[in-house]
């Protein structure tokens, strides 16, 4: 198990990739902390790994406040005492109910409410995160940005993309401050991937066929396969990897 024994949260784990994670992490032997804003998906969660026998917890929080933030770790370290992963996960897009166009059409709300999600989020966690790593001398952080963080993608949110660019940037730094710590810290940057969050597109003949065109491999990913990479950066076979920027796109970035 390449995770046996760890401590791992994940936010946003009640669907999509997240959700994807939080099954995997537990297989391969980490104790999950679901940390998801809806309550339903949580416990959802929650009771699919229960059941296969896993120990988990569920700890309702919106990563955009700070007191849901501290409360979640300090369940976490009142149940487990230490945190070994933690998966910055959550995010919000298509379907979040915010405007998502660009700077000329999004209202300065929009943006803010995005930019706290998925990029005020993950300043948050890590924040209340990261000195348990520190007293550890030893994590791993894996923070979920979006390929539209490396390139300009004509008709994307002009929020999100700012977002997932931060996160990129954000990575890179933490990973400076912390290496000698023991503390690594890594980003994936997801194509096309068959979500909850992408699936109002999924629906649009044009949008899949474009999807399928830009990537090398001529498909839509899934959640499992992000997952996976996930599990590789949070596990010790990772060890000598921090600050990495990696595409989980099919390729589309690379052409």
């Amino acid at each position: 198990m390449r995770l046996r024994d760890k401590v791992a949260i994940i936010t946003g784990a009640g669907a999509g990739q997240g959700r994807a994670a939080a099954r995997l992490f537990a297989r391969e032997g980490a104790k999950v902390v679901i940390a998801e804003w809806k309550t339903e998906l949580g416990e959802q969660v929650l009771n699919e790994l229960k059941q296969a026998g896993h120990d988990a917890i569920f700890v309702k929080t919106d990563v955009s406040r700070e007191e849901d933030v501290v409360t979640m770790v300090e369940q976490t370290i009142g149940k487990y005492g230490r945190i070994d992963v933690l998966f910055n996960n959550a995010g919000i897009g298509y379907g979040s109910g915010y405007k998502m166009g660009s700077i000329l059409e999004t209202p300065l709300a929009d943006w803010n409410g995005v930019l706290g999600i998925n990029l005020n989020g993950v300043y948050l966690v890590s924040k209340h995160v990261v000195p348990h790593m520190l007293k550890q001398k030893s994590g791993s952080i894996i923070n979920n940005s979006s390929m539209n963080g490396l390139i300009g993608n004509v008709g994307t949110s002009d929020a999100y993309t700012a977002a997932k660019g931060g996160i990129i940037a954000l990575t890179r730094v933490m990973a400076a401050d912390y290496g000698r710590s023991n503390v690594r810290v890594n980003c994936i940057c997801p194509g096309p991937i068959d979500t909850p969050m992408l699936a109002p597109a999924l629906h649009i003949p044009e949008k899949v066929k474009r999807y399928e065109e830009k990537t090398i491999l001529g498909r839509i990913g899934t959640a499992e396969e992000v997952a996976n990479v996930a599990l590789f950066l949070a596990s010790d076979e990772a060890s000598y990897v921090t600050g990495v920027i990696l595409p989980v796109d099919g390729g589309w970035t690379a052409v």
